[in-house]
């Protein structure tokens, strides 16, 4: 008499040779720059390089933000203040649980953006502020959301640079001039940075 055969699928085992997420360090990287100054597009260039490191990336997109997280805010100094608190705050919950998060944020507002640069020091987390110095001649004629034009033909206010201040940063961690180089070399310049620093 033969035995009944096992019919039962194996068991689950863990392969322990699969890669493994080897970078573990946090950290906020946030680029503040005037509209249309190339932010998003050097975050995401940057963020395609991280990854392909191994390092878990997020990027938070202002339009997307302001959409889901900050809906019902408007563009009054007290509103931009509270979009920037909310996505630093979340910026900050993301990087303490070892995410790279990219932040192409305007926020125009030195005070604001000292808050959100506080919050990380507090909970021991890194915070790289970088600013895409594009001069507004240059990003009115990129114009890549139509902004400049609507403000110019009367059908907009309040444009940060133009008609709204935007306080620049004084001591940022590394200053890029767009205008000057590729999207390529803007990442690279600031990847360089997160290599000095440990963080790449």
């Amino acid at each position: 008499m033969t035995a009944p055969q096992d019919t039962r699928a194996p068991r689950a085992t863990q392969n322990f040779s699969e890669p493994q997420e080897t970078h573990v360090t946090g950290a906020t990287i946030w680029l503040t720059g005037l509209p249309s100054a190339g932010k998003t597009t050097i975050a995401y260039e940057l963020a395609g390089t991280l990854r392909g490191e191994g390092h878990q990336v997020e990027v938070l997109d202002g339009d997307e933000i302001r959409e889901f997280l900050s809906a019902g805010l408007g563009f009054s100094r007290e509103d931009r203040h509270t979009n920037v608190q909310r996505i630093g705050f979340v910026a900050e919950l993301l990087a303490s649980n070892g995410v790279k998060v990219l932040v192409p944020v305007i926020a125009p507002y030195e005070d604001s953006r000292e808050a959100v640069r506080k919050r990380h020091q507090s909970e021991g987390t890194a915070y790289v502020e970088v600013h895409v110095a594009t001069p507004v001649d240059v990003c009115s004629v990129r114009d890549v959301k139509g902004l400049y034009a609507k403000q110019a033909a009367g059908e907009l206010s309040g444009l940060t640079g133009v008609d709204d201040p935007y306080d620049e940063p004084r001591n940022p961690d590394l200053r890029i001039e767009s205008q000057n180089q590729t999207v390529q070399e803007s990442a690279a310049q600031l990847h360089a940075l997160l290599t000095e620093r440990g963080l790449a």
